[in-house]
């Protein structure tokens, strides 16, 4: 097998998940080397801080100006050209070590996850110093121009519309593979609802809703989950605050209801168990999240998206008539309620999910590159 080389940047989970998945993929099929690395950690200490703490920041305490910038930064040509120049000069910049990594590990195929790597790649590329493929996967269900290069060897993405989006701006289709979004090959395996219960200790008896809280604010939280409490519908109410201390204590003296049991856990080791035996699942709309989440063909209700990406997300879900998302933090319960209550439309909503899940996305993009590296190698 081909010494593989998989870039990340530790910009939020997703593109690292999405590394870690294709990293499994490549070993299942034929074992080899394959090197995970987080662009980031080829920066100076400063740059590395700046960038991924910028982010956090803007799009939790600015999210209007985020969402104005990434808008205008994907629409406006002159806008998008000088933001698109400046970023690429500061990366091509940063990432000091990137040439030495290359010159170490010699990889075959190379393979970014983020669009931190692709100006350096590119530029070693054009000048001959680098004629090993280049290979883009886009995390989100949309292709922001940043993502957007025409001199790589493949794109692989998770849906028509993004595919769609990356031609309109001049990539062409033959190039371009509608795999889904690469999550952990295991989510393939089936498991059984109620065993995951028994082992959980999740009753079995009622529809179980997991909400993902690790992300949002603890006030949004509170709301909806005590109004989920009082509901007059049984189920059990799962609340995971992940890494999220404040939250965590912030609701810690929440209490289960006159139907509806309650468990609040921080950090978890089985997320894929949890939405596995779940009925529906409130969260955030990141796309690796939803992507594992699809993959099980649970419902879901998308809330609090940020603004840009996770809105082509959350739409994503809508359009495919998975889940729901609602603006309004109270707004959640009732939607919930109504959905106990009508199971017909939880079960045309799981339908839905199962139908645009891709549990097998990380594999068939290792099929794919793999067999394009072997077709030039026997050419």
């Amino acid at each position: 097998m081909p010494r593989v080389l998989i870039l990340h940047a530790t910009v939020g989970t997703g593109h690292k998940t999405a590394a870690n998945a294709l990293a499994q993929a490549f070993q299942v099929r034929q074992p080899g080397e394959v090197r995970v690395v987080d662009t980031l950690d080829l920066t100076p200490t400063f740059f590395r801080k700046a960038y991924a703490q910028s982010y956090i920041d803007v799009t939790s305490q600015a999210p209007l100006f985020w969402g104005l910038f990434y808008t205008q930064s994907n629409i406006d040509p002159d806008f998008a050209e000088w933001t698109n120049n400046l970023r690429k000069l500061m990366e091509s910049v940063s990432i000091v070590d990137l040439e030495y990594l290359l010159e170490t590990f010699l990889p075959e195929i190379i393979i970014c996850t983020h669009f931190l790597p692709m100006e350096m790649l590119l530029r070693l590329k054009r000048r001959g110093k680098l004629p090993q493929p280049i290979y883009c996967v886009i995390t989100d269900h949309a292709a922001h121009t940043f993502w957007v290069y025409n001199d790589i060897d493949g794109y692989f993405v998770g849906s028509q519309q993004v595919r769609d989006q990356l031609v309109v701006r001049g990539v062409s289709s033959a190039i371009i593979h509608m795999t889904g979004i690469p999550i952990n090959p295991t989510i393939a395996v089936p498991k059984d609802r109620a065993a995951i219960r028994e082992q959980r200790a999740i009753p079995l008896d009622c529809p179980l809703i997991v909400l993902f809280a690790g992300g949002v604010s603890s006030l949004k939280i509170r709301t909806i989950a005590s109004n989920l409490l009082k509901l007059a519908s049984p189920g059990c109410l799962f609340i995971v605050a992940g890494r999220n201390e404040t939250l965590l204590e912030d609701i810690s003296d929440l209490q289960p209801g006159p139907t509806m049991h309650l468990r609040i856990e921080g950090y978890i080791d089985y997320v894929d168990d949890l939405v596995a035996a779940s009925d529906l699942a409130i969260t955030k709309a990141g796309g690796l999240i939803i992507s594992e989440i699809l993959a099980r063909g649970v419902p879901m209700v998308i809330i609090d998206p940020i603004l840009g990406h996770e809105e082509w997300n959350a739409d994503y879900i809508v359009v495919n008539g998975a889940g729901i998302q609602l603006r309004m933090t109270e707004m959640v319960p009732a939607a919930v309620g109504r959905f106990l209550e009508q199971s017909l439309w939880l079960e045309e909503m799981r339908r839905g999910a199962a139908a645009a899940g891709r549990p097998r996305a990380a594999h068939s993009v290792a099929e794919i590159i793999i067999r394009q590296f072997d077709s030039k190698v026997h050419a």
